[in-house]
């Protein structure tokens, strides 16, 4: 079968020729700053700044023809708005649940959970997936800022339709800023947020959601912070880009057109050791790479692309191999910047990364499988989970116990992008094979694909609790290929870090527009 053509087309978008968009003729954008409520000092003199979002409804425009498409995003906008902040500030993220009570296209009940994920959060701020929010509820979540710089992204969590919720616009990107990080890599404008996933659509311009039977989604259009296939205008600089793949269930194997390779700088949790070149990489679900470009090298005129080659079980169409364009124009920059033309070697060490193998004292296996109809880790899904009264755990390490983590999929069939809340970790190696060069920095998601089988190196630090291990496949987590692990936790004991019962949700009586 060629490449660009669906092998099992089982859902294409249903709209009018007219209103089904073509690659590259959008302009670019990134989604705007959520601006800062207020600041204040907690009582340990450590700043705490206060954001809000509103969890609903609004209309994009996505589509050619005017044809409007519905979104049920944080502000009502998809990607939602971007955070920045810095290391060593704390932050308390108000988050209202003002969703209809059923969601519109699905008919769910429009529970919300909010995950920062790629944050060393408290249980009951690490968005578990049954600690939900109805709407009429608000929650706020606290972040503790500690982690050094790094592209996180906050998404939807909730129990049983999370890939709904993610898939109809509840993700946002959430990026902390270091003094290292600013010395090293581009910022402001040239400092570029890139969240791509792939869409169908229906007649009517609304989102349309076929799972293929809970097995995954493909979509045959490509969105790029939520425009199809766009164009950016750049400079004749080094440009940064943080690019996340929010994806319900695509994964990507990125490549320039020009074949030149991108300068590799920070994986999921932050800058790597030492930059690599990379000619291409395979992108799982919910990873993101931090990458650099010179397009001082290319003459003004000069098109590069961003396409994808795509991985096995995939289902590809005619345009998702195409990705974004990018136009090298003369506009002037400030050439006095030592950034503008500068590609770093060596970067920074990170504790995850300078974890030692041999201080490890114990050796886990973590097998993702299908069984029948159901996703599951180690023969057990989250609705075990939920019928252990949230006790069953498939780990139990103390805070600071180092282990390894051997992540097996033995089917040829189907990859799993593996999240581990709340830590770091390194990969040791693939199928007995080292890393790629692309994942040599510390890591939060791992790709396992078909036949694969990879040994991670974690330490279990810095919260004590329940955390949550899933496929990031975000059909397979909700059918039900989820459990949790606890650190230092102790089934049946009380804990003060519930994370349903310690800091629950509550009515919504602010006015609106607080």
């Amino acid at each position: 079968m060629p490449r660009g053509v669906a092998e099992d087309q089982t859902a294409t978008s249903l709209l009018r020729p007219e209103n089904m968009p073509k690659p590259y003729q959008t302009d670019f954008v990134q989604p705007p700053v959520l601006p800062l409520r207020a600041t204040t000092i907690d009582d340990d003199g450590v700043p705490v700044d206060h954001y809000s979002v509103t969890e609903r409804e609004g209309v994009v425009n996505i589509l050619p023809g005017g044809l409007p498409t519905r979104v049920w995003g944080y502000n009502g906008i998809t990607p939602g708005p971007t955070i920045v902040t810095e290391k060593g500030r704390r932050t308390r993220l108000l988050v209202r649940n003002k969703m209809p009570a059923k969601q519109p296209i699905e008919g769910f009940d429009f529970t919300t959970s909010v995950h920062l994920h790629g944050a060393t959060s408290l249980p009951q701020y690490d968005g578990y997936a049954s600690d939900v929010t109805v709407p009429g509820f608000l929650k706020e979540y606290h972040y503790t800022g500690f982690e050094p710089a790094r592209t996180l992204w906050y998404h939807d969590h909730a129990v049983h339709h999370t890939a709904q919720n993610a898939y109809f616009g509840l993700a946002a990107q959430y990026h902390i800023h270091d003094e290292i990080e600013r010395r090293l890599l581009p910022q402001d404008e040239f400092d570029v947020g890139l969240t791509i996933r792939d869409a169908l659509f229906n007649r009517n311009g609304d989102l349309l959601f076929d799972d293929n039977d809970h097995v995954s989604l493909f979509g045959d259009v490509i969105l790029m912070n939520g425009r199809p296939w766009p164009v950016m205008r750049v400079k004749r600089r080094v440009y940064r880009f943080r690019l996340l793949n929010a994806s319900v269930s695509r994964s990507y194997r990125f490549q320039l057109s020009t074949g030149d390779p991108v300068t590799m700088v920070a994986t999921d949790d932050g800058l790597m050791p030492v930059a690599q070149q990379v000619g291409t990489w395979r992108h799982g679900v919910a990873e993101r790479y931090e990458f650099l470009i010179d397009f001082g090298r290319y003459p003004v005129g000069t098109r590069v692309e961003l396409r994808n080659l795509s991985n096995p079980h995939n289902i590809d169409f005619a345009n998702t191999g195409k990705v974004m364009a990018f136009d090298v124009t003369d506009e002037p920059f400030d050439a006095t910047d030592p950034l503008a033309h500068r590609i770093p070697t060596t970067l920074t060490p990170s504790r995850a990364m300078d974890v030692d193998p041999a201080k490890a004292t114990r050796r886990r296996t973590i097998e993702f499988k299908r069984d029948s109809d159901q996703w599951t880790i180690n023969g057990r899904t989250w609705q075990d989970v939920i019928n252990s009264n949230f006790q069953e755990v498939v780990a139990n390490p103390n805070l600071n116990d180092i282990e390894i983590w051997q992540i097996v999929n033995k089917s040829g069939e189907w990859n799993h992008p593996v999240h581990i809340h709340l830590i770091d970790f390194k990969i040791l190696d693939r199928n007995g094979r080292p890393p790629f060069a692309y994942e040599r920095g510390a890591k939060d998601v791992v790709y396992l694909g078909e036949d694969e089988s990879v040994n991670v190196l974690i330490q279990f630090e810095p919260q004590v609790g329940r955390y949550m291990i899933h496929c990031h496949n975000l059909v397979h987590e909700d059918h039900d290929m989820m459990r949790q692990f606890g650190v230092s936790f102790r089934p049946g004991v009380l804990d003060p870090n519930d994370p349903i019962n310690a800091d629950p949700p509550v009515p919504d009586t602010l006015p609106a527009d607080a």
